[in-house]
């Protein structure tokens, strides 16, 4: 696989769940290092925490972005506030909302599910992870 984008098809074609997905991707393009024992954290954060809040894919995103930046603890990670304000702001640009009650109506297909929200959440993880790299 070449780019982010075959990662995430590649796992959520395999029944990860978004944001399964979008961490698994990350982790396997961006080389993060993280087990597959610490994927299992990701299972309750689909379907907006299966209760239509926060998009899976952009919790997954986050905690990419979380991964590579934070060394010790968050609060001793100098802009980490501005880099994931930045993650959610792209995010809803792009998929036109955060909540996953809010994006599903609008990129979820019978056919795909929510593979085209995956693939447009890991447009801007790319972007993210572009600028603090």
């Amino acid at each position: 696989m070449e780019t982010l984008k075959d990662y995430v098809t590649h796992y959520y074609t395999s029944d990860y769940n978004c944001a399964e997905t979008l961490l698994r991707a990350a982790n396997d393009y961006y080389q993060l290092g993280m087990t597959d024992d610490d994927m299992k954290t990701m299972g309750g954060f689909g379907a907006g925490m299966y209760s239509g809040m926060v998009c899976g894919a952009l919790v997954g995103s986050v905690a990419a972005i979380s991964k590579k930046v934070v060394k010790q603890r968050a609060h001793a990670t100098p802009n980490m506030n501005r880099i994931v304000q930045s993650c959610v702001q792209d995010f809803k640009n792009r998929l036109g909302a955060v909540d996953c009650k809010d994006v599903r109506p609008m990129h979820h297909t019978t056919e795909e599910k929510c593979l085209p929200t995956c693939l447009l959440a890991a447009e801007t993880l790319e972007q993210v992870m572009a600028s603090i790299e």
